[in-house]
């Protein structure tokens, strides 16, 4: 876990951010946990635990307001590149997003910005199927009632 850059790349805004402040605090088998505080001030939420799982293609973050009480689980569809030579991991977020709400309740959201980066060519057509397929799995996982085989992990931090 030494010396591990973490970076997030969104294409809607394009932009590249180093998650310079995330606290790596597991990594092991294509799963990396963070602790964060938000980048940018906001009244509704505050901090989080994030697992990315990488083999799966998704973050899922369980997030906190100021309190420490769950606001949601925020799960961003990713791509993950690792560069050995520079020991980083840039997460490729792939706009689709679903949030599971502590009353059980699923919103799958951004779709619109999905659609406009494929019809506008930013994303692979490759990476459109992948990103659909990991979007699906997942809400299958959710909707089975077995998403807790993403958050024991943060639950259990």
């Amino acid at each position: 876990m030494d010396n591990i850059k973490l970076f997030r790349k969104r294409f809607i805004p394009e932009e590249i951010v180093e998650l310079k402040d995330d606290r790596i605090i597991m990594f092991k088998n294509s799963i990396i946990i963070t602790k964060w505080n938000v980048l940018k001030p906001r009244h509704d939420i505050h901090n989080g635990i994030s697992g990315y799982f990488i083999k799966d293609g998704i973050k899922v973050s369980k997030i906190f307001d100021e309190d420490g009480h769950l606001v949601y689980w925020y799960c961003d569809i990713i791509e993950t590149v690792h560069s050995e030579n520079s020991n980083s991991f840039t997460f490729n977020d792939l706009l689709i997003d679903i949030i599971v709400y502590p009353d059980g309740h699923v919103q799958v959201v951004d779709m619109d910005e999905f659609a406009d980066a494929m019809e506008s060519g930013i994303l692979a057509v490759s990476t459109i199927a992948s990103a659909l397929r990991n979007a699906d799995a997942l809400l299958r996982t959710i909707y089975s009632g077995c998403f807790n085989k993403y958050t024991d992990y943060i639950d259990n931090i």
